[in-house]
Formats: C-alpha cells, structure tokens, sequence
C-alpha cells in the first residue's frame, strides 16, 4: 500500500461525514420497519416487510459511487432474499481473484418488552451518541459500513482486493437459507481469502474487538403433561404430581440450580490455552465491566467472583436460559386449578467445539428417559447449532487489526470469545478452508441486543467503519506479498449452522425421537412441529 495515500485522519473524516449525512438517516427509516425473523414472524414474505428493509438497502446502495459495483438482489425460490454487492479490484491492484468477503444481515429479532416509556422496537429515537430501536447495531449498520469502508479507500485511491457484500436475510433464525446461497452464488462469490463479519460484540467503545469464537446452542420446548384437563388443587394436590414439580426435577438433571453447572456428560470441553489467556487478558482491561454492564438489582451479584472465570463462563461454557413459559394462566387469572401441562422453551448455549447435533442428542437423552411418575414428557427441538473456533490468525491480519485499532481508537486491539451465536461463521469455515476472520461489531455495554432499549454506538459504529478500511487497504498488500490464501467455496456440508428446517412461510422445529435428533420433511409449505415422548412404564 502506497503509505502516503492512506491518511487515517482523513478516512475517519470521511466515514464520519458518511455516517452523519447518510447512514444515521437510513437506519433511522430502517429501524421503523418491523420485519421479523421467519422464526419469529411465519407470515414474513405476506407482511412485505422483508421486501421493504432490502428495498430501503438496495437503493442507498446503487445511489453510491463506487467503482464497477453491481447489486443485485438474489430470490432462491421458497427462501428469504440476500443481497449481493460486487466491487472488482482497484485498477492494477495485483490481487488476482483474491477476495475479501464481508457479511451482515438484515433481518430482526422480535419486540420484547419493557422498553423505555419514550423508546420503542419500531421507534428510532437519538439520545446523544446512541440511536435507539431494534436492529440498527444488530445488524442493519453493516451494508452500510462495509460500502462505506470501500468508498473511504477509493476516495484516496488506496487499492484494495476485489470485495464482495452479502446481506442475508434470516440470520436471527438460524441462517436456514445461507448455505444454499452460498452453493449458488459460489462462482460468483470467488475466492475470499478474508471474511469480515460485522455482527458482533465489543467490550467496550475505547478499542477494536474482535471475536475469537461463539458458542453453539441447543434449544426447544419442553412440556410436561400430567392430567388431560384442570382439575381443583384442593382435591388433587397431594395425589396428582404438579407438572412443574416434575418439570424442575427434569432440569435438574441437566442443570446444577446452585451453581448453574451444566451436568450433562459431554457437554464440557477442554479450553484452548491461548482462549484463557485472552480471557485472563480481557478481565484485567474490562474489570467490573465483565458484569455491572448488565442491568443488576441492587444486592445482586454474579454467579462467580472470578472475573476471567467469567469471562470463560460466557464464551466457553455451557449455560442454560430459560426464555418461555406456556400452560399457565397470567396471575390475574390463576385460580385454584391443578394445571395440566407445563411448557418452558430452553436455550441451552454450548460450548464453541462441542458438536451441535450431538449436544442435542444429549439434551434428549437426559431429558426424555425414565419420566418422574410416569407423566408424559416431549421435547421438540428447534435448534442443534455447532459454535465456532476461530483458526489461527496469521501475522498480517494481528498486524493490520491492531494497528486499525491504534490508528482510530489510540488503544490496541482486544480479542474475546462472545457468548451468541452466529451459524454463518462455522459455515464459512466449512466452505472456505483457509480463509481468515475479523468477526467485530457493535453490541457493547448496555446495547442490549436482542432485548428492550437496545441501541447502536454512533462514534463506535464509525470507528470500526474506518478500522475495516485499514484492514482491506492491509488485506491488500498482503495478498500482494502472496501471504493470503483464497480457497473457492466447498460444495455441501452441515456441520455449522443451526439445523432449524425451514417452510415457505417460516421454520419448523427439528424432530427428535428417542432421544436422537432427525430432520423432519416439509412439504407444501405446511409448518410442521414433532417431537419426542418419553412415558413411564
């Protein structure tokens, strides 16, 4: 790279100006669209609210100024739409049919309650440095920034590799339609020898943070049925077993409800000795900030007092969440009723190596064998997704991140396992043997992603904006020097990803029977839903 050319000062002006005078106002219009996830809205493609948010896109994006780039938006029938931005190589780059692939999605979680009285999931609203609304920081930002990071290079005629933006449209359930995609715009999509994901988290909004690994996770619904109707609990209480009863002596069998332990076997794995020493790394710079991030009631405390152990607990251990409940009328209404049935929806997050499918297999397992006195138990599990370890980063890329994050934070760079999910990065290390990660985001303190009051970082949005540009510019002269590896895509391949099977409407459920998961079919768009059953003898 022609050092003279690149001015980190003027880059940050640039995507300053960018994110001011465009960005903010086209995720402001974004943030009041309400297009769910499928998972999470099965009526998706009627509502047009998915067509409407790649619309807003696809319009900013071919109102730029960006050498030879051509969009287009890709409709696999049956499926959700992507987004596919080309940008060739700058004029004698060098790079040959080197790539850079950059990754986000457009697709939102559900509204969830407890929002602000002035704040709201489809209302964006600015306070200072934050703007408000679901979706702007997980992950409507990142067309917009990775355009933008290409266009503060060419406005300096610094050379980059040819890039290649896709903007999927299902991420938040599961990336369900991603790997057919992938198979059918391979050709086009090259060799990318780096992979920029722009979905992640951050430990704080000082520095540049990268993501080492994510962790898997197994979820569903677990009912407990005991009787075929209510009955008065004054006459049955002491002869029929509560159906909550049973159901906490079922998660007690997975979960240590003093500690929090997961007791399953083989559901531990053994942690890599450079990600304790990034977490030890990343407890002595965040400090407090491990935990007091999250809304605590006074007098509460964390599950450990251990900062790294913490740490470790979030990115490499698995956790049990328990994020839904059915069967039981809101306390206005609960009478004296000895109910039927309890429903809880588990999120059992699993560690980043331990095998997806297999994990689900185990959950079954402890879940569905000898029910407590012989009530009927079923489990219907929705999700069996594999995590990610990140491979080993070659010398170039630790070079050029850590100097992104001097030169637009004056901090190094931090690397730290985040403890969600994102099945399009395991996928893109199945498909694309070789490649190297810069997994960075958004999502820091108090952003809340997925939950009320969730906000993007507007300065940190437009510093890891510039950091990317660096990165590509880097990215560049390495593939230059030979010291990147592009492989094309490899056909097929499940072992990433959630394994949530999609209707033309939205996702049905994965069937598991006798405790060993097996993909059911779908046709005519029907939403199916199976399960297991475990009966006592």
């Amino acid at each position: 790279m022609d050092i003279s050319k690149f001015e980190p000062v003027s880059i940050l002006n640039y995507v300053g100006g960018k994110w001011d005078d465009e960005i903010v106002p086209q995720l402001v219009e974004y943030i009041r669209i309400p297009n769910k996830s499928p998972m999470f809205d099965k009526d998706w493609a009627a509502h047009g609210y998915m067509d409407a948010a790649v619309a807003l896109m696809e319009t900013w994006a071919r109102a730029q100024t960006v050498a030879g780039m051509q969009i287009e938006v890709v409709r696999l029938e049956g499926r959700t739409p992507l987004i596919f931005v080309e940008i060739p190589a700058s004029a004698d780059a060098g790079t040959g049919d080197d790539c850079v692939l950059l990754y986000g999605h457009l697709d939102k979680q559900p509204e969830m309650t407890g929002w602000d009285d002035d704040l709201g999931p489809w209302t964006p609203v600015i306070k200072g440095d934050r703007l408000y609304g679901r979706g702007g920081a997980d992950d409507g930002y990142a067309i917009f920034g990775s355009i933008a990071a290409i266009q503060a290079l060419q406005t300096q005629g610094v050379p980059h590799a040819r890039c290649v933006v896709m903007i999927e449209a299902c991420e938040e359930s599961g990336s369900y339609d991603l790997p057919a995609y992938v198979d059918h715009l391979a050709a086009r999509i090259g060799k990318p020898s780096l992979v920029v994901c722009l979905d992640s988290g951050c430990g704080n909004y000082e520095q540049l943070w990268c993501t080492t690994s994510l962790r898997g996770l197994a979820g569903g619904n677990l009912t407990v049925k005991v009787l075929s109707e209510g009955v008065h609990s004054g006459d049955a209480s002491g002869i029929v077993p509560s159906s909550f009863r049973v159901l906490r002596q079922l998660l007690s069998r997975i979960e240590d409800q003093n500690s929090g332990r997961i007791l399953i076997d083989g559901m531990q794995v053994e942690i890599p000795a450079d990600r304790y020493a990034q977490a030890r790394k990343c407890a002595q710079v965040l400090g407090s900030a491990v935990y007091d991030k999250f809304p605590f009631l006074p007098g509460m405390s964390p599950m450990r007092g251990d900062l790294t152990e913490l740490v470790l607990n979030r990115t490499w251990r698995p956790a049990l969440s328990i994020t839904g409940v059915d069967g039981m009328p809101p306390l206005s209404s609960a009478g004296n009723v000895l109910r039927p049935y309890t429903s809880v929806k588990l999120s059992l997050r699993l560690p980043p190596t331990l095998d997806g499918k297999r994990a689900g297999e185990l959950l079954s397992e402890a879940l569905l064998r000898d029910p407590p006195n012989g009530a009927e138990v079923t489990l219907h599990l929705e999700k069996d997704s594999t995590g990610w370890n990140a491979p080993t980063m070659t010398p170039w890329l630790e070079q050029a991140i850590d100097a992104a994050s001097l030169e637009f934070f004056g901090k190094p760079a931090m690397y730290m396992g985040e403890g969600g999910t994102i099945p399009f990065m395991g996928m893109l290390g199945e498909k694309f043997p070789g490649a190297q990660f810069m997994i960075t985001g958004v999502l820091g303190p108090h952003s809340n992603a997925h939950g009320p009051n969730e906000f993007l970082h507007i300065p940190m949005g437009k510093r890891v904006t510039a950091c990317v540009a660096k990165v590509i510019a880097d990215h560049h002269d390495a593939s230059v020097r030979g010291e990147t590896i592009g492989v094309a895509a490899v056909a097929g391949g499940d072992q990433h990803g959630e394994r949530a099977h999609r209707t033309d409407h939205g996702v049905v459920a994965c069937q598991v029977v006798c405790g060993f998961h097996r993909g059911t079919a779908q046709k005519d768009g029907q939403h199916h839903q199976a399960g297991a059953v475990g009966r006592g003898h």
